[in-house]
């Protein structure tokens, strides 16, 4: 599960960075995504995310995390999904 989230904030960065942004604001202040930097400066920099929708991020992802993606699917044992390499698939 770790590995798909890093391959989905990899093409995160490729997008991103290559000007391909959500449309319209993201918040009801008017400030569009556009308005907001790329990589580490939309968290550490002069016009970075607001705190309140860091935390905000960071709850969401901690809630999936806790309570929506675990280890097992389908009533398997946690860990153990059928073709993955360290059930000796290949």
């Amino acid at each position: 599960k770790h590995g798909r989230i890093c391959q989905l904030a990899f093409l995160g960065q490729i997008v991103t960075r290559n000007g391909v942004h959500l449309s319209g604001d993201i918040d009801y202040s008017g400030h569009s995504f556009e308005s907001y930097p790329n990589g580490l400066a939309a968290v550490f920099g002069d016009s970075a995310i607001p705190q309140a929708g860091a935390l905000q991020i960071f709850a969401f992802v901690g809630f999936l995390e806790l309570f929506v993606m675990k280890d097992s699917a389908n009533g398997a044992e946690p860990g153990e999904f059928p073709g993955d390499f360290r059930n000796g698939a290949l």
